[in-house]
Formats: C-alpha cells, structure tokens, sequence
C-alpha cells in the first residue's frame, strides 16, 4: 500500500502583499479588501531563489540517507502549469544531478494543473507496485510565480513561491494512502467568461463531492477524519465546501492561506509538515488532502490516508 516515507519542505521567509499588486492588476481597493478580509488572502511567499533553487532546498529538507537515495528509482515533478522556465533549461535533470539521483527515472505531471501533486503520488505507488522490490520514489513540486497568469487570479486566489519533496514507498507503517478520487471535468476546457461562471458555481460541490467520495472509498465515515489538508486557493472556498458536506472548518488547515497564498502543487505537504509538526496527526488518525486543478478543463481530487 503506497505511503509517504518523508517529506521535506522550503518556504522562504520573505513576503508580498497583495496590494503590491494593484497596479499590474488594476485592482480597485475593494478588491483588495475582498482578498483581505473575505478570501483571506494577505501575503504570499517570495524567493530571491532560482526554481532549481527553491527544488534543491525541498531535496535537502528530506535529509535522504546514501542508501534511501540509491533506492530512488523514479522522480516526478508536479507542477501546475505546463512550462516554468524558457526553453531549453532543464531545472529538474540539473537538481537531480547535483543530489545525487542522476540515476532516476524522473519526468513531470502537469495533466491536473494545481491537483497534480495528488495525481504524482498516486503514479508514483502504482509504479513501485510494479517493481516488486524496495525501490523508491520521490515527488517533487513547486514553482516560481514568474508570470502574471502565476502570480494572481483575480478576484480568487494568489500564488506563492516554495518547494516540497516526498518520498513515497510501495508500503509502510505511517501515512498509508488508503483511496484517491479523481474527478476530471473536461467541459471546463477553455478562458470563455461562461466557462469561467460556471466554474465558480460547481466549484464547492465538485470538490465537496471528491472528499466524501474519498473517504466512502476509504471505508470510514466523514467524521472519522480528524484533519483535512487543503490546497490553499483561499478560505471561502473551504468555508463553503464545509459546509455543503458537514465537516467542522476546524478542522481544515488554513493556517498558510493568508501568510503564504497558493503554492502551486507544494500545498498538500507543506501543510502535511505543519499537522505533523503541530501534532494535529496521531498515530491512526485518517486525514485528508484534497486539491482542485483548473487549466486545459478542471480536475477536483481527494486522497485518504491513515497517519
């Protein structure tokens, strides 16, 4: 059964507000104090790093032992959007390189745009499933906002900058992935405002129903879920999803959507580490990680997992 062996974690220190972005936007002040106070969207995380810079922090949060990475057998990148840099710069091959784990098979998966991360962990068991052996996987993510479409959506949602790596084994004894739920929405295909209206509307149902697919799938019941960790588009959105399933917004980790905005596919485990570190996980518990993509059409995913 897969399961999350590690994982490590880069966010920088330094912040920007989003009134920085009034001009590049033309957000009028109360669009400004709608991200503020009703999105809850403050600041997001910035680096004077490169992105290979902000991967090979995430690597080396992980602390891999010589042997752990001599079993690493596949690498995948998730990432949100299609290119992260010019052509013809390969960040990913020059990190690996560096770490160590030249050997790997190492490849990206964007086909989920923001809930790609969940998709890479998900391949990343099936293909250790095939190997029969102890080899290991590695999925990275993270991204820099170098555009304005990476920067801010407006009226919904700001990016942040930051890395996460983890490592995912065929089995283990903690953080066992117990279902994963997919739900592709094709017909969200395109920039049309109607397709982007229609998008909004479904938005919280869609996702609400992925969680409780998830956790149907996993054999519990929703209120044996003592966390859910969320892709961090903004608070709203998981106040409403709340309270069309019947979960206790408690009990969402929103602690980094007004400190670090969205950090692309890195959400789900940088705030995996802070549960952890925070002790909101206990041996046992069952928790989920959830994620919406939006770009070529919408994918709304949901995992479960058994701490």
């Amino acid at each position: 059964m897969t399961a999350l062996a590690l994982v490590g974690t880069f966010v920088p220190a330094d912040r920007v507000p989003i009134e920085s972005f009034a001009d590049a936007f033309d957000l009028t002040p109360m669009q400004i104090r709608v991200f503020r106070r009703y999105h809850k969207l403050g600041t997001g995380s910035r680096s004077t790093e490169p992105l290979e810079g902000l991967l090979r922090l995430a690597l080396a949060d992980l602390a891999l032992t010589p042997e752990q990475s001599a079993r690493v057998r596949y690498v995948l990148y998730a990432r949100s959007f299609p290119v992260v840099v010019p052509y013809p710069r390969n960040p990913l091959h020059e990190v690996l390189a560096e770490a160590g784990l030249g050997h790997a098979q190492a490849f990206s998966v964007g086909q989920q745009a923001c809930a790609s991360g969940l998709l890479a962990v998900d391949l990343a068991g099936r293909l250790l499933a095939g190997d029969g052996d102890d080899a290991l996987a590695i999925v990275l993510a993270g991204e820099k906002a170098f555009t304005n479409e990476a920067r801010l959506v407006v009226e919904t949602s700001m990016f942040g900058e930051g890395a996460a790596a983890c490592l995912v084994s065929a089995s283990g004894e903690r953080d066992r992935l117990l279902s994963f739920v997919a739900r592709l929405r094709g017909e969200f295909d395109g920039g049309h405002d109607e397709v982007a209206v229609e998008f909004q509307r479904i938005y919280h149902d869609a996702l609400g129903e992925a969680v409780t697919a998830a956790v149907a799938e996993a054999g519990i019941a929703l209120e044996d879920v003592a966390v859910i960790l969320p892709h961090n588009v903004n608070a709203i959105a998981w106040q409403r999803t709340c309270k069309r399933i019947g979960f206790p917004l408690e009990r969402v980790l929103l602690d980094h959507v007004a400190d670090y905005g969205h950090v692309f596919c890195a959400d789900a485990f940088i705030n995996h580490r802070t549960a952890t570190e925070r002790g909101l996980l206990r041996p046992g518990d069952r928790y989920v990680i959830a994620a919406a993509g939006a770009g070529r059409g919408a994918t709304f995913s949901a995992m479960v997992f058994e701490h």
